[in-house]
């Protein structure tokens, strides 16, 4: 694409002839993959005004790049050789330029994609899953961003954050349209829309599962995380539907900050959709949902109250997107499992072991109330916090194993830079009464809870989920948990 197109009534400065009509081949923010002939953008940091992205422009140059877009007076002289084709770009806001020159650059692809996102704090991934199932049963590909990994089709690729940063969201339906997909799933969290990692893409719809306290490290107040998450709903067309969770609060002050159609989810409140549970054990659910004057009965491998939320969400994402809701309804009920999300390890011990992703107070107090609702005889749990994240959640994740679990083994999670004990000790203070044991390495943390269980008991493995690797201060290290676990039963025999 010719520069002259890329930023056509993106900037108003004057760009030479020569350089309005060369032809770039990719645009990019990050120096380590520009490629000959591209353009660069040298960004100020996204959580910062101070601008210092120009220390990079030097290696984008080396490698290759003929255009460059930075802030005026950046801290820049170009080097002594710097090809005189070069065609610099002083602007007052260098991201917006680069945004808007990223969105002509890739968006006549992108936005042949139908993208639904979804947000809040706990439901995200079990959701995109679900949602996945439905548009696969409905005859659609189907492209998913995600906490576990980015999916098309039966390709998959690793994910680095629960949503990608601007440009690779942009590459991304791009790739999805030249390969005729037409639909994405995409996990939307606050530090991606805080940070406008998904500006420039219609959403056909977005999907509000809940919020509670999480990221208070990085928003500050709950208002202040809330706001982040609302801005995918404001930002949606009239055109776009709106899925929201009436059950709550944050989601009722939600329905009037959006143009979209909305159509609400509940089990208490009246709503749009609603479900009523026959019967749940641990093999499944059978429930009734109730929407457009009828019911609809589906049987689902899932357990708990929290994953009656998830597929109500999904149900009313897929009649928002106009798809038949025979074939939405038997989407949900082909989805056996979610990787980390109360995936349970079976090899012929007569207790049960569950592995679940739940790192907030409010997400192991759903799975815990789930797993006491089942028959059994003690519930065994091992948790940790994650290091360098939100410290306020310590005690109170503390207070819900307190209250839900019989015995709990405290442990580490990803303690990042943190010491591990030091974490451990302001989980502590959420106890009330000795049902606790410390064991700081997780790996004999998950030993001592196996060898702890006896018949008919229920451990379940909090924090990690699918996650393949630990993160300590000094290094990462493999870690699956679901290979732990399989080992330490081999080994009890």
């Amino acid at each position: 694409m010719r520069l002259q197109d890329v930023l056509i009534d993106v900037t108003d400065l004057p760009i030479p002839a020569a350089a309005a009509a060369m032809d770039i081949p990719a645009v990019w923010d990050d120096s380590r993959r520009v490629t000959p002939g591209s353009l660069f953008a040298a960004l100020p940091p996204a959580a910062s005004v101070t601008r210092n992205g120009d220390v990079f422009i030097a290696d984008a140059l080396v490698r290759g790049a003929k255009v460059v877009i930075m802030a005026k007076g950046a801290a820049f002289d170009p080097p002594e050789g710097c090809p005189a084709d070069v065609c610099f770009l002083h602007v007052d806001d260098p991201r917006a330029v680069f945004h808007a020159a990223a969105g002509r650059f890739y968006g006549p692809l992108s936005r042949r994609v139908r993208a639904m996102g979804v947000t809040g704090t706990n439901g995200k991934t079990t959701i995109t899953y679900f949602l996945e199932s439905i548009l696969r049963q409905a005859g659609h590909a189907c492209g998913v961003v995600g906490t576990v990994n980015y999916r098309v089709g039966a390709r998959s690729m690793p994910s680095k954050n629960t949503t990608p940063g601007f440009l690779d969201n942009q590459i991304f339906l791009a790739g999805l349209a030249s390969e005729g997909v037409g639909y994405a799933v995409m996990e939307v969290s606050s530090h991606a829309l805080a940070q406008g990692r998904v500006d420039g893409i219609d959403f056909c719809g977005g999907i509000f599962t809940n919020l509670t306290g999480d990221h208070l490290d990085e928003h500050g107040t709950m208002e202040n995380y809330f706001l982040a998450k609302a801005h995918l709903f404001s930002g949606l067309s009239p055109d776009a539907f709106a899925v929201i969770n009436l059950d709550d609060a944050y989601g009722r002050r939600l329905v009037p900050m959006t143009r979209a159609r909305v159509l609400t989810y509940g089990i208490d409140a009246p709503a749009d959709i609603t479900a009523h549970i026959d019967a749940f054990s641990l093999a499944g659910t059978r429930l009734r949902i109730r929407a457009m004057g009828r019911e609809f009965p589906v049987c689902t491998h899932f357990i708990g109250r929290h994953n009656i939320y998830n597929i109500l969400a999904a149900f009313a994402a897929g009649i928002g997107a106009g798809l038949d809701p025979d074939r939405v309804c038997a989407g949900l009920e082909a989805l056996a499992c979610v990787p980390g999300r109360l995936e349970r390890v079976d090899c012929g011990q007569d207790f049960c072991v569950f592995i679940d992703y739940a790192h907030t107070d409010d997400g192991l107090q759903n799975v815990l109330t789930c797993l006491k609702a089942v028959p059994h005889q003690r519930l065994i749990v091992v948790f940790g916090c994650g290091g360098d994240r939100d410290r306020t959640k310590r005690p109170r994740m503390g207070r819900v194993a307190c209250a839900l679990a019989d015995r709990v083994v405290i442990t580490s999670d990803n303690p990042r830079s943190e010491d591990p004990e030091g974490i451990i000790a302001q989980i502590v203070p959420g106890f009330s009464k000795d049902i606790y044991d410390i064991v700081p390495d997780r790996a004999q943390a998950i030993e001592t809870a196996i060898a702890m269980a006896r018949k008919d008991d229920i451990v379940l493995l909090a924090g990690k989920g699918h996650e393949t690797c630990q993160i300590l201060r000094e290094k990462t290290i493999d870690f699956n948990e679901r290979d732990i676990v399989t080992r330490i039963l081999g080994r009890k025999g």
